[in-house]
């Protein structure tokens, strides 16, 4: 059921970013910060969720949009990580609690699965990124009472990336722009959906 539901919200969305708006691509998909220098990664791309949560078929979308070369793996591996000559690594943040009761997961599972990618990843020498799509519907914000996955998600990730991409409203409360501070780590806020193509565009070099 897991996998129907995100392939109706990747057609969804493709309908949304890719047909409906195209035309509109170039005068809205403009990174509101530009990238640090520092700020580069390179295809082909792993691309997954902690938290599973629908921001990483976002990514996916643009990353198709761009002919990034990338595979979307739900619950992607250190298995999936060796199958190919990754460079990039990308773990969207934010946790689904419906997400996970599909695809029969924890969030106790989900951090364990991204504190072993991000650990072979930095084995192999893959870039790893941290993104957050979703603003703050995908965190506090948004949570039911008690739940706090969506900040274990980020606590996570973010710390060990090497590159954050955020959706502006989501970092309105500094949590992003700390983490970056504390870590030294480039931190790439953008201002709309639309906004995460020019991003991409500046990150992968197209």
């Amino acid at each position: 059921m897991i996998r129907s539901f995100r392939r109706w919200v990747g057609l969804a969305l493709a309908l949304l970013f890719g047909v409906a708006v195209s035309p509109l691509f170039a005068q809205a998909a403009k990174p509101a910060q530009a990238a640090p220098a520092a700020a580069k990664a390179q295809a082909p791309v792993l691309l997954t969720s902690c938290g599973q949560s629908p921001g990483a078929v976002t990514v996916g979308v643009f990353l198709r949009r761009l002919q990034v070369d990338y595979d979307l793996k739900d619950i992607g591996t250190v298995k999936d990580l060796a199958a190919k000559p990754y460079k990039t690594l990308i773990i969207v943040t934010g946790s689904s609690l419906k997400g996970m009761g599909g695809a029969g997961v924890s969030i106790d599972d989900e951090l364990s699965r991204a504190g072993a990618l991000i650990a072979e990843a930095r084995k192999r020498g893959i870039t790893v990124i941290g993104a957050h799509v979703e603003g703050m519907e995908r965190r506090a914000k948004n949570a039911a009472p008690g739940d706090n996955s969506d900040e274990m998600s980020i606590d996570a990730v973010c710390p060990k990336a090497q590159m954050l991409i955020v959706r502006k409203d989501g970092d309105e409360d500094g949590r992003f722009t700390a983490l970056g501070k504390k870590f030294n780590i480039p931190v790439i806020l953008y201002q709309k959906g639309l906004d995460l193509n020019g991003v991409l565009k500046t990150v992968f070099g197209k």
